[in-house]
C-alpha cells in the first residue's frame, strides 16, 4: 500500500486552503510567530512546537516543513551562525515556504533559510536535481532535526528507514525533537486503507511504545518523551 498520493493531494489543497481538520490547537511562541507572513502561519499544520528546542549556532533540519512556518521561527533562535534547512516532498507546500524567502531574509538580516525538495526517508535524494550526486542532506551535518506531526505520514514499510536516515544525518552529540501524533493500540488494515485517516495524520502513527524504541534501535541515546498530552487528540 501507498498512501503517498493522498498525502500530496490533502497537503496541496492544504497549501490554497486553510484545512481545519490537519492541525491540533499548539500553544507556539507568539513573540516568534510576529515577523511571520499570515499566510504562512495559516497555513502549517503541526501538532507541537518543537522550534523550543533550537539553540544558537544550531544547523536546524525540519523534517516536512510545509509553509516554512517552524523554520521560520528557528531561523530566529539559531544566531549569526546558525542556518535551518526545510525539506518536503510537496510543489505547493515548498512554493508557498518560498515565496517568502526575501520577506523573511530582509526581517532576519540574513538569509538563513533554505527549503528542498526531498522525501524524509530518504534524505539522500534531491527531488529538484536528479541528477546531483552528492547527498541531499550530508551525513553528520545537523545539530536539531525537528518535525511536527510528519512521521505518521511516511509509509509503515519505510518508517525504519525514516529513522535510520535521521540517525544518519545528525552530527554526534547532535539532538531530535519530534512532535508527532502516537496511536495507544495497533491500528487494523482497514483503518490503515482509509486514505482521509492516513492523510490525516491517524492512521500511519507509530505506537506508543514503539516510537521510542524505533529511535533508540536506530543508535540515539537518552530518548525520553518531553511532553505528553493526557487526552487523546482524537478517538477512532
Amino acid at each position: 500500500m501507498d498512501m503517498k498520493s493522498s498525502v500530496v493531494e490533502r497537503y496541496s489543497e492544504g497549501a490554497e486552503a486553510v484545512q481545519p481538520a490537519l492541525c491540533c490547537p499548539v500553544d507556539y511562541d507568539a513573540s516568534l510567530l510576529v515577523m511571520l507572513p499570515k499566510e504562512v502561519i495559516e497555513k502549517d499544520y503541526g501538532c507541537g512546537d518543537p522550534s523550543r528546542y533550537v539553540q544558537d549556532g544550531d544547523v536546524v533540519l525540519d523534517l516536512g516543513s510545509g509553509s516554512g512556518k517552524i523554520c521560520y521561527m528557528a531561523a530566529q533562535l539559531v544566531g549569526e551562525s546558525g542556518r535551518v534547512i526545510g525539506v518536503d516532498m510537496n510543489d505547493e507546500m515548498l512554493a508557498l515556504a518560498r515565496k517568502y524567502q526575501p520577506e523573511m531574509a530582509e526581517k532576519l538580516g540574513a538569509d538563513k533559510v533554505n527549503f528542498v525538495k526531498g522525501q524524509i526517508q530518504d534524505l539522500t535524494h534531491d527531488l529538484d536535481n536528479p541528477e546531483n550526486e552528492e547527498p541531499l542532506i550530508a551525513d553528520n551535518s545537523v545539530d536539531l532535526v525537528l518535525s511536527n506531526c510528519v512521521l505518521n505520514l511516511v509509509n509503515d514499510n519505510d518508517k525504519k528507514q525514516l529513522v535510520e536516515e535521521i540517525f544518519r544525518v545528525v552530527k554526534p552529540g547532535g539532538r531530535i525533537a519530534m512532535s508527532d501524533i502516537v496511536a495507544d493500540e495497533a491500528i487494523p488494515d482497514h483503518l490503515k486503507a482509509d486514505p482521509e485517516l492516513w492523510s490525516g495524520c491517524i492512521s500511519g502513527s507509530f505506537l506508543e511504545d514503539e516510537f521510542l524504541e524505533s529511535f533508540k534501535q536506530a543508535g540515539f541515546l537518552a530518548v525520553k518523551c518531553d511532553k505528553w498530552d493526557a487526552e487523546p487528540w482524537q478517538v477512532v
